[in-house]
């Protein structure tokens, strides 16, 4: 009987993760084309891709990537990036009940966007279990990985990658994330906010504030009261 329950959890969790996996493989492959263009050998883009797994920050730091590079530069990129996983993290913690002390450092390990929001998914219906998190997790994390290698190794003769439109996969999983947590003008205004800030810090500052401005402009936007008579007309559409 518990073997059955654990084994339907973790074909549970991939299942969840299989559709966000196969437009992830591209972004991974894509990574490691580039990776390999700026010089770095596939073994290295792998075990960046193992110890980072972080798309955003490791495209960033591709865009930055200089010989000898500037270990600075690149860490306080990454850290700008990946300073929405404090919030993702704060916010699965609420879901963790059943996750024991020494489950919780690999699970916020590997945790992604993606991964974020298929475990949200499935706490705001029923509890989340290790076991589904391991399903959701693994072969992403394996499957990124992989195609990191897989790009790295034959990126060149593949060639230019945006002949294929392999570049739009990394904007279009985001849409389709972002898309599954509608909830109607707040969340139209807080997207419109990040947006305008992001694009207005592309434009004015160098590096990478922009994502930076774009996530506290989101931030501030989601705080801003609402009307109770729009609000209760929302709720009643």
């Amino acid at each position: 009987m518990f073997k059955s329950t654990s084994s339907r959890e973790l074909l549970a969790g991939f299942r969840a993760i299989l559709p966000l996996l196969c437009a992830a493989l591209p972004i991974g492959f894509v990574f490691g084309a580039v990776a390999s263009s700026k010089g770095l050998a596939p073994m290295e883009t792998a075990t960046m891709s193992a110890m980072v797994f972080a798309g955003g920050s490791q495209f960033v730091a591709m865009d930055l990537w200089t010989h000898p590079a500037s270990w600075s530069a690149l860490g306080f990129a990454a850290l700008l990036v990946n300073l929405r996983h404090v919030l993702m993290s704060a916010s699965l913690e609420r879901s963790l009940a059943l996750f024991r002390p020494w489950h919780r450092i690999p699970t916020y390990f590997v945790l992604a966007d993606e991964i974020w929001a298929m475990a949200e998914a499935r706490a705001r219906r029923m509890p989340l279990t290790p076991l589904f998190y391991l399903g959701l997790a693994l072969p992403f994390y394996l499957g990124w990985i992989g195609s990191g290698l897989a790009g790295a190794i034959f990126g060149a003769v593949v060639g230019d990658v945006t002949v294929y439109g392999l570049d739009f996969a990394f904007p279009a999983v985001f849409i389709v994330l972002l898309m599954g947590f509608w909830q109607g003008r707040q969340t139209g205004l807080v997207l419109a906010a990040s947006a305008a800030a992001s694009l207005a810090a592309h434009h004015l500052l160098p590096g990478a504030w922009y994502i930076a401005a774009g996530a506290l402009a989101g931030l501030a936007a989601a705080f801003v009261p609402r009307g109770k008579g729009r609000a209760n007309a929302e709720v009643t559409a």
